[in-house]
């Protein structure tokens, strides 16, 4: 990658090569790595706290300070990429705004990333995918799971959605191969998946986790976007709206 312009002291046209930063926050997980022509600098995925607690408020910014400076420091990156969901509402909120006022702050191009998109490419890297299809599934709670079907050259088969696992085994049950599924969600659910057809990866796989380096292979072809449009993929409404609005459906008294 050749990059134009310049910033602080780094002139770009000098570079052969500049770093993306990438950021996923839709799980329980805080996942920052930073790449350079597609091998990884620094990379990192932090998982919850003793108290079982995300800790993506804490030390988010820390690990993604940490990780630019294994890079050269904030001159050497030359783009941001951000997972924009589906997934948890808090960590994603924390996770966008972070990145976009990174890139609001050091001027740098931000490019919106699926989380799901990021979790099935290092499905589909897994050694035992093979050439079949990625199940990316997330827990989405309440007895929900996000789900998507990404074909092995990264394509997308299915959008990303909000279901009862149910629905998504009838889905698969009309595959013509069985997929291999991983994630959180894929782990709570593995039993339904399984009855579907599908191939869970063993517990412990550390294909169930969303790397950031691979928000930040798919941030490279991304097309950049406004920090104030980077926006999360949410699905459905929060807890909060859908309380408040049970609330005005009770009758009074």
């Amino acid at each position: 990658m050749t990059a134009t312009g310049t910033r602080g002291d780094v002139n770009l046209l000098e570079c052969t090569a500049v770093s993306v930063l990438g950021i996923d926050s839709a799980t329980a997980d805080v996942a920052v790595a930073v790449t350079r022509d597609g091998e990884v600098v620094q990379e990192e995925s932090i998982g919850p706290g003793v108290d079982g607690r995300p800790r993506h408020s804490r030390i988010l910014l820390a690990e993604v300070e940490r990780s630019v400076e294994a890079a050269g420091g904030w001159g050497a990156i030359g783009r941001i990429a951000v997972g924009v969901g589906p997934g948890s509402f808090t960590g994603l909120r924390i996770g966008i705004a972070t990145a976009r006022a990174l890139a609001q702050g050091h001027g740098i191009p931000i490019a919106p990333v699926g989380s799901l998109a990021a979790l099935a490419r290092g499905i589909s890297g897994d050694p035992e995918a093979g050439d079949r299809t990625a199940l990316p599934v997330l827990d989405a709670r309440r007895g929900e799971v996000f789900a998507a079907l990404h074909g092995p050259d990264g394509s997308e088969l299915w959008p990303p959605s909000v279901a009862d696992p149910g629905e998504v085994v009838d889905r698969l049950r009309e595959l013509d191969q069985p997929p291999l599924a991983a994630g959180d969600g894929a782990l709570r659910f593995a039993s339904d998946l399984e009855t579907g057809g599908a191939t869970v990866a063993p517990p412990g796989d550390p294909v169930h986790r969303i790397a950031a380096r691979h928000v930040c292979a798919l941030g490279e072809t991304a097309n950049d976007l406004p920090p104030d449009r980077i926006e999360p993929v949410y699905l459905r409404p929060p807890d909060a709206k859908r309380w408040l609005q049970r609330d005005r459906n009770q009758p009074n008294g």
